[in-house]
């Protein structure tokens, strides 16, 4: 790096400390900002919450910022009862991938995994991997070594511009994901990146936009044990307004499935990744629509070799973009907008399997953020943690977004 590029990292490094120092210690079920983006080598704009990793460790993207301002992939991580925040890398918008809007999972090898929405060598976006530096690095700040494993090259052979998915590994090490735009009709794809020759050889599953199929996926898959895939779409269907969408092997090949075609009234645009629990039931949220017209949270329950929806809660005020499941069935996620002061909100759903009952678990202010985007993560103590698109402090309009974390508000996982 170029010594202005370290110091401004270093500024930003010091920064964090002091924050740290003089954010009080939380307790149970409070809420506290882990980390003000500034909008320089820390980035800005994180759009889909963080993951937790081994030892609690947080990973997540930030859209924007970073000293080439294409981004910057992060690590949080605890140092006696403080935050200590590491940019890892800061992406270029070049040929390494820019504007990483996704989230970032940690591969069964221990390297993260992520997409950016451009960049690559056809500018149509990137799955990229990061691992640690070779040699050991006696720094404070310690960058790591990024990998292209794939560059997207648009339609019709190929999808192109990933948007805010989490991609997925099977037991084999198999990558999935989804472009929003690209593939055979233009309207987005499922691809599959398998293990070849020491990289990775590129299969689409399904070219979206054919017919009534949905059309472009926004955010990425989950697989259940029989490694069928399900996804979401926030357009196409019958309605115009998203589908649900199942993805099963068969012949060598891949047959589609659509489970839900929603049409306002079940909800529509559903933008948020889902997820999936150990009997197969499937659930996530429509950014809109529903009988309260502000999204819903919704499931999808096996049944008689199907599916059947339910819709387990339908908001007035909210806009939700995905939600985390406690070790007791309660669902925790964030409203893009409304809350006592419009900045959007937290919220709890529990007792669901009799009807939800929604708790207000925290109002955004601005000042510690605003628009949280991407659905929120539990670590194993029942501790919840996300992100805002917006708000806080820093040189950005409205202010470069938050890391937010609420202590002990869901149920701990057994070991």
């Amino acid at each position: 790096m170029h010594s202005k590029q370290i110091a401004s990292v270093a500024a930003v490094f010091a920064s964090t400390m002091i924050l740290m120092l003089l954010t009080p210690t939380a307790q149970a079920q409070t809420f506290t900002v882990l980390h003000y983006f500034t909008g320089g080598a820390d980035g800005a704009s994180p759009t889909a919450g963080v993951t937790v990793g081994p030892l609690g460790v947080l990973y997540g993207a930030a859209s924007g910022g970073g000293t080439g301002n294409g981004g910057v992939v992060f690590k949080l991580g605890q140092v006696n009862s403080s935050w200590v925040f590491n940019p890892l890398y800061e992406f270029t918008g070049e040929s390494d991938g820019g504007i990483p809007l996704g989230g970032i999972v940690v591969g069964p090898n221990g390297a993260l995994y992520g997409t950016t929405q451009i960049g690559g060598v056809n500018d149509n976006g990137t799955v990229f991997e990061l691992r640690p530096s070779a040699t050991f690095c006696r720094s404070i700040l310690c960058y790591w070594t990024e990998t292209v494993l794939h560059a997207f090259t648009g339609r019709p052979e190929d999808g192109a511009n990933p948007l805010e998915e989490r991609l997925a590994f099977d037991q084999a090490g198999d990558i999935y994901g989804t472009t929003s735009e690209g593939g055979m009709y233009g309207g987005g794809i499922t691809f599959e990146l398998t293990p070849s020759g020491g990289g990775y050889t590129e299969s689409i599953i399904h070219s979206f936009g054919s017919g009534s199929d949905g059309y472009n996926p926004y955010s990425g898959v989950v697989l259940d044990t029989a490694g069928n895939t399900y996804g979401t779409t926030p357009d196409g269907g019958t309605e115009g307004t998203g589908t649900v969408y199942q993805l099963m092997p068969s012949s060598g090949g891949w047959v589609e499935n659509v489970l839900v075609n929603f049409d306002g009234a079940n909800g529509q645009q559903p933008y948020g990744n889902l997820i999936i629990d150990d009997s197969g039931n499937l659930y996530g949220t429509t950014s809109s629509g529903g009988q309260n017209g502000s999204g819903v949270v919704f499931k999808l329950a096996p049944s008689g070799g199907g599916f059947t929806y339910s819709a387990l809660y339908s908001f007035r005020s909210c806009g939700p973009q995905g939600v985390a499941m406690d070790a007791a069935g309660n669902f925790f996620g964030g409203c893009y907008g409304g809350g006592a002061h419009g900045d959007g909100w937290i919220f709890e759903l529990t007792n669901c399997s009799q009807g939800c009952g929604v708790a207000d678990v925290h109002d955004f202010r601005g000042s510690d953020g605003m628009y949280p985007s991407g659905g929120p993560v539990l670590d194993t103590n029942g501790n919840l943690y996300g992100t805002t698109e917006s708000g806080g402090t820093g040189n950005c309009n409205d202010g470069c977004g938050v890391v937010w974390e609420v202590t002990g508000v869901g149920a701990p996982r057994k070991n």
